[in-house]
């Protein structure tokens, strides 16, 4: 039996209850994250082939059938831990002109909430191997790529780098460097400077 299931208790009346039913798809987003959080825990450390669904299990709490069940192969879990689609989504949620800020804000409340910043794994990409590849390649297309695609003027793909690259050096000095001065400021503060910065590659000069 798993450290965390949501199946319903065999007692439970035929009965609709609809209460319970919101805490059992609660319970069945949290396991499906944890398992998430340990896939990238050790895809950071360690090579994708070496990486087996009992050691992303035992990291989660949770058995290797649950992992199955949830993704349905090794394979799909870690296509979906290299995925930086739904990051890029939150990320890239804000009109243009206020773009800076908000991903300045949404690389330090994801550190501060969750100790982590996922765009942060393309720093951990291995340089050789098919995963890093991938990783990579889903970066530019999903992270980058698409930034480009919402900039105005010239050389927006360019200036979509930059943009990005700064945001991942706030990412690791914050988080990785853990700067003294940088986690002890207020975030609204580093939001308004550093998001200055940013906004000068997403908004073209005159």
């Amino acid at each position: 039996m798993s450290a965390v299931s949501d199946r319903p208790d065999a007692e439970v009346s035929a009965e609709p209850a609809a209460p319970a039913a919101i805490p059992a798809r609660r319970d069945a987003e949290a396991t499906k994250a944890a398992i998430l959080k340990a896939a990238r825990y050790l895809l950071a450390r360690h090579a994708h082939a070496d990486i087996t669904l009992k050691a992303v299990a035992e990291r989660a709490g949770v058995s290797p059938p649950l992992i199955l069940k949830y993704f349905g192969s090794k394979d799909a879990l870690f296509a979906r831990v290299m995925s930086f689609e739904a990051d890029a989504a939150a990320l890239l949620d804000a009109p243009v002109p206020e773009l800076g800020r908000h991903m300045v804000r949404h690389v330090l409340q994801s550190q501060r909430e969750r100790g982590t910043d996922p765009l942060l794994r393309i720093a951990f990409a291995p340089l050789h191997g098919d995963h890093g590849d991938v990783l990579r390649a889903n970066f530019r297309a999903e992270v980058t790529d698409r930034l480009a695609d919402r900039l105005t003027g010239p050389d927006a793909g360019l200036r979509a780098e930059l943009a990005v690259a700064t945001l991942v050096g706030l990412g690791v000095m914050y988080g990785i460097a853990r700067g003294p001065r940088l986690r002890a400021a207020e975030v609204d503060d580093i939001v308004e400077g550093y998001g200055t910065v940013v906004q000068a590659q997403l908004t073209p000069a005159p």
